[in-house]
């Protein structure tokens, strides 16, 4: 069955007019920084400095064991050691702490002697070990989407951004277009591929006329316009809008490789300036915030911190939730300590509401909806019945967790946090099942 079947995604309120008008406001960083020792799920890390150890913008602080991925430091300054520490991950991590001199020495972290003439070998080192990672979200390792590329034809660039409230990536690509274009060329050669195409959402005219002018200088990258409707920023669901094909594991499958819009920018300004990613811009928005915002901060920077210098919360106690992320991806946190990390592109704080559940309805909508074409009511019974075959059998491990059956469901079910409760009882009962 096609993803581009039955009702499928829908129109959301997005609530962007809050931030996307307003300029990203760059925040200086504080007096200490944190920088995560997490990537996705990963947590094995080399670190290579120590307490005491003058670091600039830009050294290499640590790197990723298991798949490798440099870690540089976001301010220059001195090492003060190994903290744990709250992480959006709802988990205490390790973090390297570095005291902020506020001198901002930079070093280059990797350089490129002639960016204008760089072989396919050439880009593919650089996105590596600038430490280049997925910026929409799930911070994977570019360099391994290029590590064999064959037959492809297109890269794909994710500017889509379909969360109600986020806004960072389109704000992004206002600001930095050049380097979109210039990010894309670099991956189009790193892949050897033909194209490139950059999806935006429609009705977006001012972001649309600075793609199709600097498109002009480009006869191998093309704008291209989507629906506005949820959960198109979800890889699969882009790639068969977008081509009209789908695919089993993976888009290389029909030619693609897919990145998101600030992955390119910032792959551009490695190459031509020797950054890595030691900064980002993030939305911090919700109608718990007096000021949504977006803002350009160094990695390792507080949540609390950010949220001081734009305004702070609407309730001063800060009744409500704040979620890494998206209202419809993003994970609550309970405390606003944990940090800003690499691939972390919004903050989003929700007035708390007081909303009773009622009896599911079994009216499927969650089933007609969800763009990955699971059962979730029927998951959600095999998890509160602890039925471990039966998840398996509805195949839970399919979820992308995009909330679509949450925020469809008419009895107000939090049908999505007990589909990600099955999802992780089948991984733990296949673990132990291959221990």
């Amino acid at each position: 069955m096609s993803i581009l079947s039955g009702k499928g995604k829908v129109k959301l309120d997005g609530q962007k007019g809050l931030t996307k008008d307003k300029p990203i406001l760059s925040i200086e960083a504080p007096d200490v920084v944190y920088i995560p020792l997490v990537l996705g799920v990963a947590t094995d890390f080399d670190v290579h400095v120590k307490e005491g150890d003058h670091v600039c913008i830009g050294t290499k602080i640590a790197t990723r064991k298991s798949m490798y991925v440099p870690i540089y430091s976001s301010v220059s300054g001195t090492v003060k050691g190994i903290e744990k520490r709250m992480h959006a991950s709802k988990r205490l991590q390790q973090h390297i702490v570095i005291e902020n001199d506020h001198k901002n020495e930079r070093v280059k972290a990797y350089v490129v002697n002639d960016p204008d003439h760089m072989s396919q070998e050439d880009v593919f080192n650089a996105i590596k070990e600038l430490g280049i990672v997925g910026l929409g979200g799930s911070g994977f390792p570019t360099y391994i989407k290029y590590s064999h590329p064959e037959n492809i034809e297109t890269i794909l660039i994710n500017g889509v951004e379909c969360e109600p409230f986020l806004t960072s990536d389109h704000l992004a690509m206002k600001r930095d277009i050049k380097a979109l274009f210039d990010g894309t060329h670099y991956l189009i050669k790193a892949a050897g591929a033909k194209k490139g195409i950059i999806a935006i959402k429609e009705h977006k005219p001012d972001l649309m006329e600075l793609l199709v002018e600097e498109a002009k200088n480009y006869d191998n990258i093309e704008p291209r316009e989507v629906p506005d409707r949820y959960p198109m920023g979800w890889e699969r669901v882009l790639v068969e809008t977008v081509f009209k094909k789908e695919y089993d594991k993976l888009p290389a499958e029909i030619g693609v490789i897919v990145n998101n819009s600030s992955t390119a920018i910032a792959l551009s300004k490695g190459i031509r300036k020797g950054e890595p990613i030691t900064h980002r811009v993030v939305t911090f928005s919700g109608n718990g915030l007096k000021n949504p915002q977006n803002v350009d901060v160094a990695i390792g920077t507080p949540v609390n911190y950010i949220v001081e210098k734009i305004g702070g919360y609407i309730d001063e106690d800060c009744d409500g939730f704040l979620v890494g992320g998206g209202p419809m991806m993003g994970k609550s946190v309970m405390n606003d300590t944990f940090v800003i990390y690499s691939h972390n592109n919004a903050i989003t704080v929700m007035k708390k509401e007081d909303i009773k559940p009622l009896p599911c309805l079994k009216c499927g909508e969650c089933t007609l909806h969800c763009p990955a074409h699971l059962q979730p009511v029927r998951i959600m019974q095999g998890e509160k019945a602890a039925n471990v075959e039966l998840i398996e059998k509805l195949e839970a491990d399919r979820c992308v967790e995009c909330g679509m059956c949450t925020y469809i469901c008419p009895s107000k079910i939090e049908v999505t946090d007990m589909v990600a409760k099955a999802k992780r009882r089948l991984q733990l009962a296949q673990k132990r099942k291959n221990a």
